[in-house]
């Protein structure tokens, strides 16, 4: 115990400091002066070294604002010239449209009139020629293929020569011949013209006949033939045949 006592009072004894105590909101009030002090020096010197580095805030918030204009105008112009390059766009293709429906009733109209200038050529040759009185004829026969396998098409024109004809009232059949796995074979179109009203005649002077047939694809067309029957007759009054183009 003694040893204790002489340990803490005598000369071996720690040594004892005396503070003021300051309280804590003292202490901040003291020291946050200097820290913002601290704080603004550095910034300043931040700032100072960036000028002399060659490097201006003011100058650069400035470029940055005009560049960020830039964007803006240039991306407005760019929306504009989308839109204005749309319009011609959506314009050409109204104009090409138009071009081409130009260009396909120009060419009808040139066929058209190439086929009634043949026409006109025909029909004075044909007057020029007179043949026998009430005579019917085939004329300007022409098979060809369609756009189809299998499918054909053949033009006629069916004329009575002389003035003081009278009406024809008939059909027409048409006889294909073809030839599959090398053997000749004939279909015809239609089975009975008579009651096909797609292959009845009635005309004066003239008909102008097209029509189109569908053959399997598995046969080869070798020549069509075109029959005209007179109303109630059973042998035709006119036959002639053709072959494919």
């Amino acid at each position: 115990m003694w040893r204790r006592v002489k340990r803490s009072f005598g000369i071996s004894a720690p040594k004892l400091s005396v503070r003021l105590h300051i309280p804590w909101y003292l202490r901040w009030s003291m020291t946050i002066p200097f820290v913002l002090a601290a704080l603004g020096l550095a910034w300043w010197a931040y700032g100072n070294g960036l000028e002399l580095a060659g490097f201006h805030r003011g100058e650069t918030q400035e470029e940055l604002s005009q560049l960020r204009e830039k964007v803006s105008t240039l991306t407005l112009e760019n929306r504009q010239l989308s839109d204005q390059v749309a319009q011609y766009e959506r314009q050409i293709q109204i104009e090409q449209a138009s071009a081409q429906e130009i260009s396909k009733q120009l060419k009808n109209l040139s066929d058209e009139n190439a086929r009634i200038q043949d026409d006109l050529a025909f029909f004075q040759n044909l007057t020029a020629t007179r043949g026998k009185e009430g005579e019917l004829g085939v004329h300007r026969l022409r098979l060809e293929r369609d756009k189809m396998p299998g499918e054909y098409h053949l033009r006629m024109l069916l004329v009575q020569s002389g003035q003081r004809v009278k009406e024809f009232d008939g059909s027409y059949q048409l006889v294909a011949t073809v030839l599959k796995n090398g053997v000749k074979a004939t279909q015809m179109f239609p089975q009975n013209a008579a009651e096909n009203a797609q292959f009845q005649l009635n005309f004066k002077y003239y008909q102008r006949i097209e029509q189109s047939i569908q053959l399997p694809q598995d046969v080869q067309l070798e020549s069509i033939q075109v029959r005209v029957f007179e109303r109630g007759a059973r042998e035709p009054a006119v036959r002639q045949s053709i072959g494919l183009s």
